[in-house]
């Protein structure tokens, strides 16, 4: 029997970093992208939202495939690291590739440009994304070093997003005056800053993701049956657990993306001012710094201090990020245009998204104990890449909500990104515009999440209580 044995300071230090990374290249791609053709590149923003919702779909095929392809590799390196080496290197490539869309290029020929790039770095990400997650369960023991490494891990990865949500207008600013050509408008310096974005992004994840798979090693080969697609949809059919959480993920993750997605056309068109890539860049750094502390910080006062188990956490969220949405909504509904009031629904908001993102990890994980004591077998692998899918899935459906309420509230830039960047943009836009704005925002986020919370309720029976049971069960038979 192998024996056991505990996580090394640079283990966990190096799994971090590649979060950080990771999440640093998601984030660029998840919150921008649709910007970047939209108002930048001039694609109609609902061929933006057809385009996403074609990848998920495709999406839909690819991650189980990917996840098949992972649960038969065998190498001397493991089964893990090897895609999430080849992963990353072509996800990086395709990245830089999708920001830097020929300037000449226009009509069918860019929206064909957009489809291609975006489908192929949902297939380079999955590759990367589905290893990274599934290492989890395989090298580590279940209960508190799981869940301290998933916190960890959560915790980097909203460090890299925090960066990105951080820094990204006012960095592209700075480096598109710097490197485009002299006299250039203000739709050339962002097209020319997002590129070398991308190139900063990429390099900085590919050196993230070297460093992880040199230090972190499976601490055994787990034996998983091999299946077809077709088995593996009926695995998780089988475990109800997996696709509660699953739901709920999607649900979650929908509900931050659609705000997250039209949180820069909010700063822009509606509070306005000519400092809104300022105000905006600001509330970015306080959520952002605030999700990171809430996944470093709260979640373990709340776990540890206070006793909580993960479901009441998991409650409380829910229903704080709700009250943040209304705060949010009756704020711009009074017609507040100075930032310091926005900042409490965006910090309560982000809060629970960095506890969030730590307790459904844990709860994706223990589906996978969950899943052997019930049907015999591990599945790391297949639970992992539904989690890849549905992450990209609730982007694919918050881009489509959000193309749909552009379209329907004509907030295209057009001639704006033409203009000068001193303009106050939001003069130009009319009050129902920006109400439908506003209610898109926060009403839509918060009938996800209430019926997330529903189906949670309902249907999740893996109390702490319940995995210690299972964990028991397990560490029984392994013995027998």
């Amino acid at each position: 029997m192998e024996q056991k044995r505990s996580l090394t300071g640079i283990e966990k230090a190096s799994y971090g970093l590649g979060a950080v990374g990771k999440d640093m290249m998601y984030m660029l791609s998840a919150s921008y992208v649709f910007y970047y053709f939209q108002d930048i590149m001039g694609v109609s923003a609902i061929i933006i939202g057809i385009i996403s919702m074609v990848a998920r779909i495709f999406d839909a095929f690819n991650d189980p495939i990917m996840g098949v392809i992972v649960a038969k590799t065998k190498t001397k390196w493991g089964k893990f690291r090897p895609w999430l080496l080849i992963g990353t290197l072509t996800n990086a490539i395709v990245l830089v590739v999708m920001f830097s869309a020929p300037p000449t290029m226009d009509g069918s020929g860019l929206a064909a440009y957009a489809a291609v790039t975006y489908i192929l770095w949902g297939v380079t990400y999955t590759m990367m994304d589905i290893p990274y997650w599934s290492m989890i369960p395989a090298f580590t023991e279940g209960g508190k070093e799981r869940e301290g490494l998933t916190t960890l891990a959560r915790s980097c990865a909203g460090v890299g997003a925090a960066l990105v949500s951080i820094f990204t207008v006012m960095v592209v600013g700075a480096l598109g005056h710097r490197f485009a050509p002299q006299g250039a408008n203000a739709y050339e310096i962002e097209r020319v800053g997002f590129q070398y974005a991308a190139w900063i992004v990429a390099i900085v994840f590919v050196v993230c993701i070297v460093i992880t798979c040199i230090n972190v090693k499976e601490k055994s080969s787990v034996e998983m049956k091999t299946a077809s697609v077709g088995d593996m949809f009926k695995a998780l059919v089988a475990n109800d657990q997996a696709m509660t959480i699953v739901v709920t993920i999607v649900l979650i993750n929908t509900a931050l993306y659609v705000t997250s997605n039209l949180l820069i056309y909010f700063f822009k068109y509606d509070l306005g001012g000519t400092a809104w890539k300022a105000n905006y860049t600001l509330f970015n750094t306080v959520g952002g710094g605030v999700q990171i502390l809430a996944m470093m910080l709260l979640y373990p006062f709340l776990r540890r201090v206070l006793k909580l188990n993960n479901l009441k956490i998991f409650t409380y969220g829910i229903c704080a990020s709700i009250l943040g949405y209304l705060i949010l909504l009756g704020l711009a509904t009074m017609g507040i245009n100075a930032l310091p009031p926005f900042l409490v629904p965006g910090i309560i908001v982000m809060a629970v998204s960095g506890v969030n993102n730590v307790v459904v990890t844990v709860f994706l994980a223990n589906t996978v104990d969950y899943g052997e004591w019930k049907n015999g077998h591990r599945e790391e692998s297949v639970i992992f890449s539904m989690q890849t899918f549905v992450v990209k899935l609730a982007s694919g459906i918050a881009i489509l909500v959000t193309s749909i309420a552009l379209q329907v509230f004509r907030l295209n830039s057009g001639e704006a990104t033409a203009a000068e960047e001193t303009m106050d943009l939001s003069a130009g836009v009319d009050m129902a515009s920006k109400v439908g704005l506003r209610m898109v925002m926060t009403l839509i986020p918060i009938a996800c999440l209430l019926i997330a919370f529903l189906l949670f309720r309902k249907k999740y029976i893996l109390t702490d209580e319940k995995i210690d049971e299972i964990s028991e069960a397990l560490a029984a038979k392994k013995e027998a």
